[in-house]
């Protein structure tokens, strides 16, 4: 009896074994397969050149996820990303390992990959390739989360919002740090009017992106979220180590964001309201956000404006005109022209 039962065992194993090309599954990709979630809540992944797209899958995918992810599970991915930034290229193949661990399939095509889900997540960390990657999203009529940086130009992302709105297809992009607690306290009202905001980040720099889109978009999202739309005009002061960016709002209300390149760097800023000057922060996780996105594949109602996201780009690409220009100040109607729009 001892020597069938080792039998079976060793024919179930060898069976596990048989699948995904000979790879074993692991426990998470086994209890992922029996739970497949039904048509209507797959997820797909664009993207796994950023660390984002294991911590989006481990959330979604967890054994124990909660009713405030409504059902959702990534089921596939597509690796692919930037193929000049070489910290990107250098991730896809432990992340493409990383995230089988936890059932999604990994396909060779973004045609591939939208006929076997309902929705997506943009995670590219390379933002000029969003628009390209979004449009064929966009024609297949799925509900769309685009990953900062939303693009790596304003035109690009105007096209993405432009072609979603024809489509009627629900896309919106947004950094994580705008759905910390308390900056969520602050647009919900509880603190009373915003007088103004000083943020900060990180803001390394990427050659092949506008400065401040590549990291320092974080910090930038952190100041629209509680200023709101509106911003006029920017100044921006450079050193190597640090960036200093002065919006002006119509309404005479200043914002400034500072840049982190050197030293400890964190993500936080003061909001100065009617009642109260409220800490930005702490930054505890992905978490907040992943919940939006949940919401937003559930009812297709955005929880950023494009026009907001829209005006942040204006903003950082403000700030690198006035950087050429030796901290002149720069308009964002002037930004919005070159672009090819009119300022919403």
């Amino acid at each position: 009896m001892r020597g069938n039962t080792n039998r079976r065992l060793f024919l179930k194993s060898a069976a596990l074994a048989g699948l995904g090309m000979g790879l074993s599954l692991s426990p998470l990709a086994a209890l992922a397969q029996d739970s497949k979630p039904r048509k209507g809540k797959r997820i797909g992944i664009i993207g796994l050149d950023t660390s984002h797209s294991i911590a989006f899958t481990k959330a979604f995918n967890a054994p124990d996820a909660g009713p405030e992810f409504s059902g959702y599970r990534v089921v596939a991915a597509y690796p692919h990303g930037s193929k000049d930034i070489q910290e990107s290229v250098e991730r896809i193949p432990g992340y493409t390992q990383e995230v089988q661990k936890y059932g999604v399939r990994v396909v060779d095509s973004i045609k591939r990959l939208l006929a076997d889900v309902d929705v997506v997540l943009l995670e590219t960390n390379d933002g000029r390739l969003h628009l390209e990657q979004a449009l064929q999203v966009i024609k297949a009529k799925k509900p769309l989360f685009i990953d900062k940086p939303m693009t790596a130009s304003l035109s690009d992302a105007i096209a993405i919002f432009a072609a979603a709105e024809k489509a009627n297809v629900p896309v919106f992009s947004s950094s994580s740090l705008r759905f910390m607690a308390s900056v969520q306290e602050v647009i919900s009202g509880k603190y009373g009017k915003v007088y103004g905001a000083d943020t900060y980040s990180p803001a390394t720099l990427e050659r092949t992106h506008p400065d401040l889109y590549w990291y320092g978009i974080h910090g930038v999202e952190t100041l629209f979220s509680v200023m709101g739309k509106g911003c006029k005009q920017v100044v921006r002061h450079y050193s190597d180590d640090t960036d200093v960016v002065v919006g002006t709002w119509e309404d005479k209300r200043i914002g400034t964001f500072r840049g982190l390149r050197a030293g400890k760097t964190d993500f936080g800023g003061s909001c100065f309201a009617e009642k109260g000057i409220v800490s930005l922060g702490p930054f505890t996780g992905y978490n907040p956000m992943l919940v939006e996105i949940a919401q937003f594949f559930e009812t297709g109602k955005p929880p950023v404006s494009p026009a907001e996201t829209l005006e942040i780009l204006a903003f950082m690409d403000a700030a690198d005109e006035s950087k050429k220009r030796g901290g002149s100040p720069v308009t964002l109607e002037e930004i919005f022209k070159k672009a090819g729009a009119g300022k919403s």
